[in-house]
Formats: C-alpha cells, sequence, structure tokens
C-alpha cells in the first residue's frame, strides 16, 4: 500500500531528502522553502548542458539540448556585448510559442535580465503600454508582430529583434545577426532575490499589472512542482504494476501560451529543468494534438479545460493512440465534472488533473489529480501543501473554521514580490506576506479547497483572465453609449464568455458589430464581448449605485 498524503508529503520532504524543507526568513517574513532548490535560473539554464536527446520539437523541426544551450550562449553574448543589456534591465518578448521564445527567455534570465512577457495577442496600445511601464531597453518581435511593436518602440526608443523574419525590416535586427558565433555564456552573478519576470495580467483599473517575481520564487516553484511527483509517487501502491503510469519518457506538450504562466513555469521551464522534451504547437488545433501525441509518446498535457474537452470532442480522437499519456489537465479554470469523468474514462492510463495556481503565485498551488479528483471532481485539491500556506478569511481577514466560506488567502516563497511600479495594487493584494487571491472559497473537513466564486469583478474565458472594468472602459470610449456593464456567463466549452448590457444615449443608434468592432480597436479579441444586448432601460443598480451584474445575468442573459 501506498502511503497516506500527509505521511507523503514528510516523507519526501524530510531531513536529507532532495526536497527537504526548512523554515527561512526572506523579507521578512518567516516561510518554509526547499532548502536544495537552484539559487536562481542562471542555475536551472546552465544545467540543460546536462541533458542530451531532443529538447524542442516544432513543426518537423528538432532542438537537441546541446545546440539550444549554444544558440542561448551566443545569444547572450549578444545582448550583453551588442546592447548593453545588464543585471535588472528589462527585456521584452513579443511572439508566439517558438523555439527562440525559449532561447530568448533563458539568454535573458543568464545575464541577469528581466524577462516582459508580452501577451501576443494584444492590440499596438496594449503593447505600448506594457513596453512603457515595463521600461524595456529591447524587444523580440516575431513576424506577425512587427507592425504591433515597431511603432511603440521607435516612440520609446527601444531597441527590436525580429525573428524569423524573412525580408528586412526598418529598425529591426534579425534574431540570426544578433548571434556571437561560438560565445560562451557571459559571467554574471545573479541573487535569489533578484527580479527575474515580469508576467502581465489584467487589471482591475483598465490596465495590465506587472506581477513581477523573483529568481528565488520561481525556482521554489518549480521544485514544488517536482515535489508534487514525488509525492504522488509515495502514495501509489508500489506492487501494483498498473499504477505506474504508462512508462514512457517524460514529455511534455505546450498547448498553452509561453507569455501564460502555466506555458512558462510548469510546462517548460519544468522541461528546462529535468531535461524532458517540450512538443511545442504552432497554435492549438486538437487534431494536430492528438498526431503529436501519438507520434511523440507525449506523456505530459497541461492546458485549460476547454482543451481537454477539445481534445475528447474531435470525431477522430479514437483513430489515435493517446496511451502514452500520464496526466491530462492543467488549470486556468474549473473543470466541470462530467469532462473530469470523461478523462478518467477514455484514456488507458492517463489521469485527470487540475492545479489552483495563478501569475502571482508562479502557477503553483494546491492540485487535484488521480483517485482523489475523481472523488472530489470539484475540487481544486488539498489546501495542505509543502511550502504553501492556505487559507480561508472573512471580511475582516480573520481565518474562517471548515467548510465556511470566504475569501482564499495564502503564502508561500512561490508568490510574486509585487507589481511594477503599482505601491498600492502591492499593498492592497500581498499584506504581511499573505496573498489575497479575489477568490471565494472553502476547505472541507477532509482539507480538500473548492473555489466557489470570485471577489473581485473578473470573467475566466478559456484561461484568459478578462477584468469587466477594462472592457467597459472601452465600451464608454464610444460616444453613443450611455450605460454599460460587462459580466460573465457560463459557457460549456469556454467555462465562462464575456458578455454585455448596454445602455445607449437618447436617439443614438447602434449595432452590435460596430461596438464590436469599436472594442476590438482598444483590446484583444479575447475580450471582446461575444454577445451585446442593448437594455431599454437603465441597468438595476443597489442603494450605492452598483450595477447589478447577478441580476443582469440571471434576467437579460438568461438561458
Amino acid at each position: 500500500m501506498g502511503l497516506g498524503y500527509e505521511e507523503a508529503i514528510a516523507g519526501a520532504t524530510a531531513p536529507g531528502q532532495i526536497f527537504e524543507t526548512v523554515n527561512e526568513t526572506v523579507d521578512g517574513v518567516e516561510l518554509r522553502v526547499f532548502k536544495n532548490a537552484p539559487a536562481n535560473l542562471r542555475d536551472v539554464f546552465n544545467g540543460v548542458r546536462n541533458h542530451a536527446g531532443d529538447f524542442i520539437v516544432y513543426e518537423g523541426e528538432r532542438w537537441s539540448f546541446e545546440r539550444f544551450a549554444k544558440t542561448m550562449d551566443e545569444l547572450a553574448a549578444g545582448l550583453v556585448t551588442r546592447y548593453g543589456i545588464k543585471r535588472g534591465d528589462r527585456v521584452a518578448i513579443a511572439m508566439r510559442n517558438l523555439p527562440e521564445w525559449v532561447v530568448a527567455f533563458g539568454a535573458i534570465l543568464t545575464v541577469g535580465g528581466v524577462s516582459v512577457s508580452m501577451n501576443a495577442w494584444w492590440t499596438e496600445d496594449e503593447m505600448d503600454y506594457a513596453l512603457e511601464d515595463s521600461g524595456a531597453k529591447l524587444v523580440f518581435v516575431d513576424a506577425d508582430r512587427i507592425d504591433r511593436c515597431a511603432s511603440p518602440a521607435r516612440r520609446l526608443g527601444i531597441k527590436v529583434i525580429g525573428v524569423r523574419i524573412e525580408e528586412p525590416v526598418d529598425g529591426v535586427d534579425r534574431f540570426e545577426e544578433v548571434l556571437v558565433p561560438g560565445a560562451s555564456l557571459p559571467e554574471v552573478a545573479v541573487l535569489p532575490e533578484d527580479d527575474a519576470t515580469i508576467l502581465y495580467t489584467s487589471g482591475t483599473t483598465g490596465r495590465p499589472k506587472g506581477a513581477v517575481s523573483t529568481h528565488r520564487a520561481i525556482t521554489q516553484a518549480l521544485m514544488a512542482f517536482m515535489c508534487s511527483t514525488v509525492i504522488n509517487q509515495l502514495r501509489k501502491d508500489p506492487e501494483n504494476a498498473e499504477d505506474q503510469g504508462p512508462g514512457y519518457p517524460p514529455a511534455f506538450i505546450l498547448i498553452v501560451p509561453l507569455f501564460h504562466v502555466t506555458g512558462c513555469v510548469p510546462v517548460m521551464l519544468s522541461s528546462v529543468t529535468m531535461g524532458f522534451r517540450l512538443v511545442m504547437m504552432y497554435k492549438w488545433e486538437p487534431k494536430a494534438a492528438l498526431e503529436l501525441i501519438e507520434s511523440e509518446r507525449v506523456t505530459n498535457f497541461i492546458g485549460v479545460p476547454t482543451q481537454s474537452w477539445d481534445l475528447l470532442e474531435h470525431p477522430d480522437f479514437a483513430k489515435y493512440d493517446s496511451s502514452s499519456l500520464a496526466s491530462i489537465g492543467g488549470g486556468g479554470a474549473p473543470a466541470p465534472p462530467k469532462l473530469v469523468g470523461r478523462v478518467e474514462s477514455s484514456f488507458k492510463k492517463g489521469r485527470p488533473q487540475i492545479g489552483y495556481g495563478m501569475t502571482e503565485t508562479n502557477a503553483y498551488g494546491p492540485g487535484n489529480s488521480g483517485d482523489d479528483y475523481v472523488s472530489h471532481p470539484t475540487s481544486t485539491g488539498r489546501a495542505f501543501t509543502p511550502i504553501l500556506d492556505v487559507e480561508i478569511r472573512d471580511e475582516d481577514l480573520n481565518p474562517l473554521p471548515t467548510d465556511a466560506r470566504g475569501e482564499i488567502w495564502m503564502k508561500g516563497p512561490n508568490l510574486i514580490r509585487g507589481y511594477w511600479n503599482k505601491v498600492d495594487a502591492t499593498a492592497e493584494t500581498i499584506v504581511d506576506g499573505w496573498l489575497r487571491s479575489g477568490d471565494l472559497g472553502r476547505i472541507d473537513g477532509d482539507g480538500f479547497l473548492y473555489i466557489e466564486d470570485r471577489a473581485k469583478d473578473m470573467v475566466l474565458r478559456a484561461g484568459e483572465n478578462v477584468y469587466c472594468a477594462e472592457v467597459e472602459a472601452a465600451i464608454y470610449e464610444h460616444p453613443a453609449v450611455y450605460e454599460a456593464a460587462v459580466l460573465g456567463i457560463p459557457h460549456e466549452r469556454l467555462g465562462e464568455e464575456v458578455v454585455a448590457a448596454v445602455v445607449l444615449k437618447a436617439g443614438e443608434s447602434l449595432s452590435v458589430e460596430d461596438l464590436r468592432a469599436h472594442v476590438a480597436k482598444h483590446l484583444a479579441g479575447f475580450k471582446v464581448p461575444s454577445q451585446v444586448i442593448f437594455a431599454a432601460e437603465r441597468l438595476p443598480r443597489n442603494p450605492s449605485g452598483k450595477i447589478l451584474k447577478r441580476e443582469l445575468r440571471d434576467t437579460l442573459f438568461a438561458k
């Protein structure tokens, strides 16, 4: 028989073990940390030299670990000698998932720079904002994003490196020309508390916030993901061979953007750290994913529930061999219990999995998988973890007892240090070392965490956070609009979809198509409301003047 959950954690984190935990004070906060975590991400990327074979598989290309390390070293040398990038300098990446995205990320971090992840779906205006807000000195762009980044970069005096650019572009240096042939990785001292990444997350006030993580936060999160695997192994019955998984070398399929924390940390950086194969898709397409799962013997499928649903719903699902899969799931949105059951019954040995992670936690948090997930399909997993403390608190910030509903708070070494240039937002979100999640939930008597609602006015669409205030601000820019409310309604595939109720000014007329086109000029496509209803009367409000969105959801958008 395997160990119980808490016994497995105790065994994995005991003194002398790789995942031994100790207490350490970081910025005045006492935390449980992994004693043997890498000191920084420079060490993590340096470790690729210890791995052999294929690292990245992309559209017929195969990048070995050796090729990756050589290209990263040559690019890192170019960043230092050609652009003068030094410790603490911000360098942005505005690209789709490409092998060069990972190379650029590694090169930036190994020379002490701060990688700024730009949402590849952003409009020019959104790109402009993040480039200026972050103070980036340099930006990597692919061909599809040159038009959206070139003008902001010129305005801000930012150098541009073009990736996979077929024709020369004025003011854009080609990736290949930046490499310094045969160069070694420049020597730079990188400290655990140095900033490593800025990942932009939608803001409640209309503009995204740059979540800043240190090297320590990310390496601790990486260790936590690896420790979770060991805990699951300790809980299995060693005499039951059927429980031991498909037995193929670990390989992740990258089906979520690298500019998202899920794609960046638990998928890509875990692959870098552990020497796993990373199978990258040009874009999400379920049939192509099935083909890659079969041909590359993919073992881990981590995305948003929408993608698991797409895979199972594809008419050719049964024609492909998916027996290599050990884990199917991810995070970014709750999965309907029906999907959990379908995953459990549809794969030969693959088990369902979900994690409650945020940009602010470097994607690590309570996770649910295997038997626990099948028996608790509406839970995101056990609140007790090796390094992360989880509490449910009331409005006065007092901890609540078992099964009481309140806001979810978390504390651990994997949390961001704050939001870039946003002192007030940081102070509101991180209090005495604790992160207030903005999610409402409860912890049951067995220690399972359930997420039941959101404290923040936000829609979670296919893993993308859409803050209603940002979309409302764009709608109000239209001169015909008198009043607007943006909210989320349930959607079987996406989890939620963005909808809007709009009241026009007297005598004005406006079509749904024109309003959606107006919003699309200002915001990325996933933020544009899929439904717009023009209300004949003022929107309902409470005595303090706040629009009653729940009432709108139950009336105008009731199905």
